[in-house]
């Protein structure tokens, strides 16, 4: 067993628990206690956010205690969710869920731009995330080692349907979950391209263990927008940067949860 892996007990208590983070942040702060909306999205690229908050969309919440991350609401689907930008990589995505459901999140969606591994359509499109490829970090304080971190199969049916009938350009199927975006060499690439893993992002694997120790319900989705700039004209997400096609995802998904 290799020394990573070493004084992972994923059965054990946690001494630091997110709820006394945020009752000091709180404290600290002067701020009330905060219930977050119960369907939740992480932005992890930030464009959402962004181009919500120049449309007049976002609000800050201000009593959101977290020390690291800014949550906004906004409406969707006639109802309120929380939004949170740039929570990029597996620890800090992990971070920010286990706080918002300490606040009263119920549903978290993460919506992360991805690097093609085997193609499944015309860049950019949008992979459901079933299961994903574990590499280093963070999954592995929250469960047993194993090759992958698999979704709930009851949250990957909803959306899988619900954007078929939205008639969506999506696929379902696995990722691959980096630590170390360059770092992805061709060995690597091939031997995740002979699973068949469509994509490489950098949270699925991480949010999706975190799920299962907590029994939390998060989804993970890639906009697949890159070949990982190995060709002229990479990184094109799309109107508004990807985000009109986001947000047409996340209101399919929603509507249908």
């Amino acid at each position: 067993m290799p020394p990573l892996l070493d004084n992972k007990n994923p059965t054990a208590n946690s001494v630091f628990e997110p709820s006394a983070l945020l009752r000091e942040a709180r404290r600290q702060k002067g701020i009330s206690a905060l219930d977050v909306p119960s369907v939740c999205i992480l932005d992890p690229d930030g464009d959402i956010v962004r181009h919500l908050k120049a449309a007049g969309r976002a609000h800050p919440a201000k009593d959101w205690p977290c020390y690291h991350t800014d949550l906004y609401t906004f409406t969707i689907c006639g109802q309120m969710a929380g939004i949170v930008g740039c929570a990029v990589g597996a620890p800090f995505a992990v971070l920010v869920a286990e706080e918002l459901f300490a606040s009263g999140c119920r549903l978290l969606i993460s919506m992360t731009s991805a690097g093609q591994i085997t193609p499944a359509a015309k860049l950019p499109y949008f992979v459901v995330i079933d299961r994903a490829l574990r590499d280093e970090g963070t999954s592995y304080h929250y469960a047993l080692p194993s090759e992958y971190s698999d979704a709930d199969p009851e949250l990957i049916a909803t959306a899988t349907q619900a954007l078929k009938a939205k008639d969506v350009k999506a696929v379902t199927g696995t990722s691959w979950t980096t630590d170390a975006p360059f770092r992805e060499t061709e060995e690597a690439i091939a031997a995740a391209r002979s699973k068949g893993i469509l994509a490489v992002e950098m949270e699925a694997a991480a949010l999706y263990a975190f799920a299962r120790a907590r029994h939390r319900k998060v989804l993970c989705l890639a906009h697949v927008t890159n070949t990982m700039a190995v060709a002229d004209q990479d990184f094109e997400k799309g109107e508004a940067n990807g985000t009109i096609d986001a947000l047409c995802v996340l209101e399919a998904i929603i509507g249908a949860a």
